[in-house]
């Protein structure tokens, strides 16, 4: 199996089971090795009270790209931490786009930067996730004679 394969196959069983990022209305884009994308065409009900998309909403979109990145070796692995900066608002209507990409792996512990940006490619969040790996795969694979 390639390491492509490797990451789609992990990221369809992470998504199979991931019921808050399809309760957000996000759609799980092109996988591979320490990277995924993640969209979120941006509605009323994602807006708060000044009328621009919930930070806690980008927040999520760019937390779900991260989780499918670092799990793409199929070894469980989830948030140690993170931290986001907001750049631009979203606004109702906008389609966000989150890139996740790993930029550094090393045992159990990786970093990955998410970027957020929006139909016209401007930026909108940026956001660096530290993952930590723990027992268990998301699928069986056979062992390699």
């Amino acid at each position: 199996m390639t390491p492509r394969e490797r990451a789609q196959r992990s990221c369809q069983a992470m998504w199979g089971n991931d019921q808050s990022s399809k309760w957000f209305g996000m759609e799980l884009g092109e996988v591979d090795e320490g990277k995924a994308t993640m969209t979120l065409q941006v509605m009323p009900h994602h807006c708060n009270g000044h009328a621009i998309c919930h930070g806690g909403v980008i927040f999520a979109l760019a937390d779900s790209a991260f989780a499918f990145a670092c799990n793409s070796r199929n070894q469980n692995t989830v948030a140690q931490h993170n931290m986001i900066s907001f750049l631009a608002p979203g606004k109702e209507g906008d389609l966000l786009t989150a890139v996740a990409e790993e930029t550094y792996i090393k045992g159990r512990s990786g970093i990955y930067d998410i970027h957020v940006t929006n139909q016209d490619g401007t930026r909108i969040a940026e956001m660096r996730g530290m993952s930590r790996a723990i027992p268990g795969t998301l699928f069986e694979e056979e062992e390699k004679q």
